[in-house]
C-alpha cells in the first residue's frame, strides 16, 4: 500500500531565528525539510541547523524512556518506578541536609519549549530549593539587568529594528553565525543586505573579522575586554559634544543624563583608543558617522556580555541609544509587540536580593552565577548542594572550568536529568527522564516572538504523535510536583489537573486571548504559515513596567563599576608585554549546542574545533596550520588543531563552544567521533563581571606551545 505523501508546516525551534520550515513526510517517514515560501516572518528562510530536527528524531541513541545507571550499567525503568525514584530520592536528600541541599540547573534548550516554560514553575515550587541556577548567568544575563532596571521588566528588551535601520554598529556579535541572538531574525544576510542597498552603512567592532564582518561595509579590530572604555568615551563625547537628541523616550528618563559625563573625564578618544587598540582617526570616524545617521542602531551581543565588564557595557550601549534618540523610534532599538505577551504573564525580577553561600555573588531573579555552581557542590557547610536536577543542559561543556564541575558532580549524592542524551553532564546522574523530541510537541515561540523584529504570530501542533511509552517534559514536571509539593491548595490542584488533562494547549490560548491583538489558537491553527501583526511600532509609555510610567536610569548601581574599570585599565597599561593570549570563542552556523554534534550532517566536512591564531603570533612562536599545540589557561590544559589566519587580531586566538565530546561514558557516538575541546576546560570560573556575576568567557588569558 502507497503512503500518501503530505506536508506538515512548523517552526524550527533550534535557535532563536524562527525560521518557517516545511517539512515533506509519509507517516513518520521524513522526505525533507525545506524552507516556508509562505511564512510571514522568514519568507522562506532556512539554515543547515534545521536538517538536526529530523536528525535528533531519527537518532537511535536517543532517550525514549527513563534510564537508571547500575553498577551493570545504564537500565530502563518504568515511568512510574522513575519518578516515584526520582521523588524518594530529592525528599530524602531534602529531609536530611534542608530544602537547599537541592540544586538546579536550566539549560539554554528550556526557553524553546513551549509547554516546559509554561508548567516549569510547578517543579521549581514544589522543589523549595534557592540554589537555582541557568544558563542565563553565562549568556545574556546583562541584557535582563539593564531591561529589568531601565523598562522595569527583565523580559521587556527592545530589538534593533533592522528592517527599516540605516546604520548600524554591531558590537561582540556575528548574526550570520547566530541566526541573531536577543534579536530574533531570520534570513539576516538579506537584512544586513538590504540596509547596505538603502545607501546605509554596517560596521562590525570585533576581534576577529567573522562571516557578519566580512559582509559588513566597515569592520574594526577591538581588544577583547576593552568594550566599556570604548563605548565610555562614546557616552562622554555624546553628552560634552552636544550630540543628544530629544525623544520621547528620552523625555521618560527619570535622572539628568547630562550630568554622568562629570564622572567621564578621563574616557577620551585618544586614552580609549591606547587601551582598545583602535587608533584614534577610526574611532572618531565611527563615531561621527553613527550620531549623524538617521535611523541608527547600536547593537552589543555575546561578546560584549561575556567579559569582566559585560552589564556596564550593555547599560552604556543602550544609554547611547537613549541619548541619540534610537530608543523606541523607527530604525532604532524597538519593543516587539507579541500576541501572547509573556512580560505581561509573569513577574518582574530583582536585582542582588541574595547572595550565594561560598563565593557571596549576587543573584538574579532566584538564580545564581553558574560560575559558583562546583563551589555550592564542593565546599562543606550548611547549605552545600548534595544533589541536582539539571534540564535540557550540559553544563559541563557549556560553564566555565568544566573540569572542575566535572569532579563536582562526580561527589553528589543524587543525581536526575531530564534530557534524552547521555552526555558529559547527564552521564553522571542516576536517573534519566528523558522528554519527547520537538517534534514530538507541540510549539509557539513565547521568548522569542517578544524578541522578534517584526511582529508575528505562529502555532505550530506536534508533528508525531507519541507513542504510551513517552511522556512530554510538561507531564514529567507535574508528575514530581504531585509527588514532592505537600499541601497545596485547591486551586492549585485545580490547575495542575487542568494542565494534565487538556495540555499547555489552554494555558497558551488564554494568554492569546488576552494579549493586544486578542487572538485564540483556533484562529492560529488556522493559519499553519502563521500571522502577520506588522512592523515594529513606537509603544513608549505604555510598555513600561515602572509604576510612574518612567525610564529609571539607575546610574549609581552601574556607574559604581567605574572604580573597578580604573583599575583594570590602569594594571593593563601598566603590564610588560606578556607572550601569552587571550582566548574568545566563535560561532558557527551549524551549530549552537553541544547536542546537535550528534547530527551526521551538521558536523560533517572539515574539522570546526580549532584554535585559531593570527600569523604574526604563530610565527613568533614558530607554529604552522594543522599542527597540534598545547593551550593553558589557569584552570587546565588542552590540545588542539592550529588554524592560522589573519581574520583574527594578533594576541587573540578562539575556539568554538560546545565541543568537547572525548569523556569516557557518553553515549554519542557521532560526537564523540568528532570530539574536539571543551572551551570551557581553559575558562576560569573565577574571572566573572563582579557587577552581577556573569561569566567572563571571553578575554580568557591563555598561553600556547607546541604539543
Amino acid at each position: 500500500m502507497t503512503i500518501k505523501t503530505e506536508i506538515h508546516y512548523r517552526t524550527c525551534n533550534l535557535c532563536e531565528a524562527m525560521c518557517g520550515i516545511k517539512i515533506e513526510h509519509q507517516g513518520e517517514k521524513i522526505l525533507s525539510i525545506k524552507g516556508d515560501e509562505k511564512d510571514p516572518f522568514s519568507q522562506g528562510h532556512i539554515c543547515p541547523k534545521a536538517v538536526a530536527l529530523q536528525d535528533l528524531y531519527e537518532d537511535s541513541e536517543r532517550l525514549t524512556q527513563p534510564m537508571e545507571r547500575t553498577e551493570q550499567g545504564w537500565k530502563p525503568l518504568t515511568w512510574k518506578q522513575a519518578l516515584d525514584k526520582v521523588a524518594a530520592s530529592i525528599a530524602k536528600v531534602q529531609k536530611q541536609h534542608g530544602k537547599n541541599a537541592l540544586g538546579v540547573y536550566l539549560g539554554n534548550p528550556n526557553v524553546h519549549n513551549l509547554g516546559g516554560m509554561l508548567t516549569i514553575k510547578y517543579l521549581l515550587t514544589a522543589l523549595g530549593t534557592r540554589n537555582r541556577f541557568s544558563a542565563t548567568s553565562v549568556d545574556q544575563l546583562p541584557h535582563h539587568i539593564v531591561s529589568n532596571h531601565l523598562f522595569g521588566h527583565q523580559l521587556r528588551i527592545p530589538v534593533p529594528d533592522i528592517n527599516r535601520c540605516e546604520h548600524m554598529v554591531i558590537m561582540g556579535a556575528n548574526p550570520l553565525a547566530s541566526n541573531g541572538s536577543i534579536m530574533s531574525v531570520a534570513g539576516v544576510k538579506d537584512k544586513l543586505k538590504a540596509i547596505q542597498k538603502r545607501g546605509g552603512k554596517v560596521v562590525v567592532i570585533d576581534p576577529r573579522r567573522s562571516e557578519t564582518a566580512k559582509l559588513a561595509n566597515q569592520h574594526v579590530f577591538i581588544k577583547p575586554g576593552t568594550d566599556a572604555c570604548m563605548l565610555l568615551c562614546f557616552l562622554r563625547e555624546i553628552i560634552d559634544g552636544n550630540h543628544i537628541k530629544p525623544s520621547s523616550a528620552l523625555d521618560l528618563v527619570d535622572e539628568d543624563v547630562s550630568a554622568l559625563s562629570s564622572q567621564l573625564t578621563d574616557y577620551s578618544f585618544a586614552y580609549a583608543s591606547k587601551y582598545c587598540g583602535i587608533p584614534e582617526t577610526e574611532l572618531k570616524q565611527v563615531f561621527n558617522e553613527f550620531v549623524a545617521a538617521e535611523k541608527a542602531v547600536l547593537y552589543g551581543r555575546m561578546g560584549v556580555s561575556v567579559q569582566e565588564f559585560g552589564l556596564l557595557s550593555q547599560y552604556v550601549i543602550m544609554l547611547i541609544n537613549l541619548l541619540t534618540g534610537r530608543v523606541d523610534e523607527e530604525g532604532g532599538m524597538m519593543f516587539a509587540k507579541p500576541a501572547a505577551d509573556i512580560v505581561k504573564n509573569s513577574g518582574p525580577g530583582y536585582v542582588a536580593k541574595r547572595h550565594s553561600r561560598v563565593r557571596n555573588l549576587p543573584d538574579f531573579n532566584g538564580e545564581f552565577p553558574v560560575a559558583t555552581l562546583a563551589d555550592e557542590i564542593l565546599t562543606p557547610g550548611d547549605g552545600q548542594i548534595k544533589a541536582m536536577l539539571t534540564v535540557a543542559g550540559n553544563p559541563v561543556l557549556s560553564t566555565p572550568n568544566g573540569e572542575k564541575l566535572d569532579e563536582a558532580l562526580d561527589n553528589l549524592d543524587f543525581m536526575v536529568c531530564i534530557d534524552y542524551f547521555i552526555n558529559e553532564t547527564t552521564r553522571h546522574a542516576n536517573i534519566i527522564l528523558p522528554p519527547v523530541s520537538p517534534l514530538e510537541r507541540e510549539h509557539y515561540d513565547l521568548s522569542f516572538h517578544n524578541l522578534a523584529v517584526h511582529n508575528h504570530a505562529k502555532y505550530s501542533p506536534a508533528f508525531l504523535q507519541k507513542n504510551k511509552e513517552q511522556q512530554h517534559d510538561w507531564q514529567i514536571y507535574l508528575g514530581l510536583h504531585q509527588r514532592l509539593a505537600k499541601g497545596v491548595s485547591f486551586s492549585q490542584k485545580l490547575m495542575r489537573g487542568l494542565t494534565r488533562w487538556l495540555g499547555p494547549d489552554f494555558l497558551l490560548n488564554a494568554m492569546l486571548k488576552r494579549g493586544p491583538y486578542s487572538l485564540s489558537l483556533k484562529q492560529l491553527k488556522k493559519q499553519p504559515h502563521g500571522i502577520d501583526l506588522g512592523p515594529l511600532q513606537s509603544q513608549l509609555p505604555a510598555v513600561l513596567s515602572h509604576i510612574d510610567k518612567k525610564i529609571h536610569i539607575n546610574s549609581a548601581f552601574y556607574f559604581a563599576d567605574l572604580d573597578r574599570l580604573s583599575k583594570k585599565i590602569e594594571q593593563t597599561l601598566n603590564e610588560q608585554k606578556s607572550s601569552n593570549a587571550l582566548l574568545i570563542g566563535r560561532r558557527d552556523v551549524r551549530t549552537n549546542n553541544s547536542w546537535m554534534h550528534n547530527s551526521k550532517r551538521l558536523v560533517k566536512g572539515k574539522n570546526r574545533c580549532t584554535l585559531l591564531m593570527h600569523p604574526e603570533q604563530a610565527k613568533q612562536l614558530g607554529l604552522s596550520t594543522g599542527q597540534m599545540v598545547a593551550v593553558s589557561s589557569r584552570v587546565g590544559r588542552v590540545e588542539i588543531e592550529l588554524e592560522i589566519s589573519d581574520e583574527i587580531m594578533p594576541n587573540v586566538v578562539s575556539i568554538p563552544h560546545g565541543w568537547g565530546h572525548g569523556r569516557k561514558g557518553v553515549k554519542q557516538s557521532t560526537a564523540s567521533q568528532h570530539a574536539g575541546v571543551s572551551v570551557n576546560d581553559l575558562t576560569d570560573e573565577t574571572l566573572i563581571d563582579e557587577l552581577c556575576g556573569n561569566a567572563a568567557v571571553n578575554g580568557v588569558p591563555v598561553s600556547i606551545r607546541a604539543a
